[in-house]
């Protein structure tokens, strides 16, 4: 019994004096994906610890605005992993003049070395290279799950417009990044290829519009051989960025372009997509990418264990027992397999050991018991309206009387912080609020929390409900 408190109290302890950026960074690519990490949390500088906060910086007060509002929360949940008394995260901006980054931009689109076949969209301070080099299909595991999007998208890459479009669908971290990836690697050589996200084609169209560049935006986007676009779902709702999106698709296609694009839902479920562009999808091969098996996950797990022994010198040995146990456990995507690996290795570097089972198991504790209970927003709902005797209708009516107010504010709170939605899909969860509704929820109870210890409690109970099923500990 004392060897086990010992070990809670080491572990609880896990955190380094000060923090490895490092590793958080790591751990925020596992977890928030490439394409976000590579977008906007990679240029993140680490500026300064203090007692219970951390001092960033990043370039642009744009920048810093579209990461607070999206993942800032995310951020910190890393962060405490490794630092629990960290509590805040600071935004600090270094940011260069407008006409600057302007007259930068603009040498970029008109700069005659833009000829080679991979297309880069690079913003002066983001540096953006969407195709990765080390994402291709010899390096891509194969399993029962994902074997028919992986033959796909090797015919793809062996005879362009073979499948037109070719629509991969899967859920997060499944590994529909890597297979576009790898496209784009084979099919550069020998066609001028277009890798980009759809969080960056609505960043550039806008852009476009603020520095009077649409003729050339045009231009870009469509003299190319390939456009490959990862992530379309995030074009919902942009009906301007969705009708230039959609002349762009025919033109390509018309000229025999191929165009390859990946979702987390297939064409027909995509929400607020316009029909003639849900049709389009539609219209040529759509394959999905399936929760990866069993075996799958234990091949991965192996791969990537293989991977950090060599990174590490072989300070690092993941033993077969603990490479099972996340296999069997960890079943909701492959990013959540790395980042436990990733925990692993961190715990290794900073005891100068190697953890046994028992170990790993209270390494990854919040990660085991947050996929026991999938959190949905419906869970939350249900849970903050039984807590406070309210029903779900009151909750999500107009009224703003107090008794209703505080409970719908903490369940907008909680949503946030438990779950990966965004802003305006919060919103229209909570009867289509606003999400400067959902920004000011969210800061209210974040305000009230730090005064009021009673709301904090039941703060704590409730996400102790939440994520693991229990009742009344606070």
């Amino acid at each position: 019994m004392n060897n086990k408190n010992t070990l809670n109290k080491n572990t609880e302890n896990f955190p380094l004096a000060r923090l490895d950026w490092t590793i958080i960074q790591a751990d925020m690519k596992n977890k928030l994906g490439n394409d976000i990490y590579e977008s906007w949390l990679r240029k993140i500088d680490f500026v300064e610890e203090l007692k219970n906060y951390v001092l960033l910086s990043v370039s642009t007060r744009f920048i810093r605005d579209w990461i607070t509002s999206r993942y800032l929360d995310q951020i910190l949940q890393i962060i405490k992993v490794y630092k629990k008394d960290i509590n805040r995260i600071e935004l600090k901006i270094n940011e260069k003049k407008d006409e600057d980054i302007n007259q930068i931009f603009r040498k970029q689109i008109n700069s005659p070395g833009v000829n080679e076949n991979v297309s880069f969209i690079k913003d002066t301070y983001l540096q953006y290279n969407r195709i990765d080099p080390n994402k291709k299909f010899e390096n891509f595991i194969l399993g029962f799950s994902n074997k028919l999007a992986f033959e796909a998208s090797k015919k793809v890459s062996e005879d362009i417009s073979h499948y037109n479009p070719l629509y991969i669908y899967g859920g997060v971290g499944m590994g529909k990044t890597h297979l576009l990836n790898a496209i784009g690697l084979d099919l550069k050589e020998k066609s001028k290829v277009m890798f980009i996200s759809a969080e960056r084609f609505m960043y550039q169209f806008v852009r476009s519009i603020k520095l009077n560049e649409m003729v050339k935006f045009k231009e870009y986007f469509r003299n190319t051989d390939v456009l490959i676009i990862d992530d379309i779902q995030f074009m919902n709702g942009k009906e301007a960025m969705q009708e230039e999106f959609f002349h762009t698709f025919n033109a390509l296609l018309d000229k025999g372009s191929q165009i390859i694009i990946s979702a987390d839902r297939p064409p027909n479920k995509l929400s607020r997509i316009q029909e003639r562009i849900k049709s389009r999808f539609s219209g040529g091969l759509v394959v999905d990418i399936q929760r990866a098996e069993y075996e799958l996950r234990y091949k991965i797990v192996k791969s990537k264990s293989e991977e950090l022994r060599v990174f590490y010198s072989n300070q690092i040995n993941v033993s077969e027992e603990i490479q099972k146990f996340i296999s069997s456990e960890i079943t909701t995507n492959i990013r959540e397999l790395t980042g436990a690996l990733n925990r692993i290795a961190s715990y290794s570097r900073i005891y100068n050991k190697t953890p046994n089972l028992s170990e790993v198991k209270i390494i990854l504790k919040d990660l085991l018991n947050l996929l026991e209970n999938k959190v949905t927003i419906d869970l939350i709902q249900s849970t903050v309206c039984k807590f406070f005797k309210i029903s779900k209708n009151e909750m999500l009516s107009s009224r703003r009387s107090r008794y209703l107010v505080r409970p719908r504010q903490t369940a907008i709170y909680l949503t946030k912080i438990l779950t990966s939605k965004s802003l305006p899909e919060i919103g229209r969860e909570f009867s289509n609020r606003d999400h400067t509704t959902i920004i000011h929820s969210v800061k209210t109870i974040e305000k009230l929390k730090t005064n009021d210890k009673e709301l904090s409690n039941n703060i704590d109970n409730l996400k102790n409900q939440i994520l693991y099923n229990k009742q009344n500990e606070v």
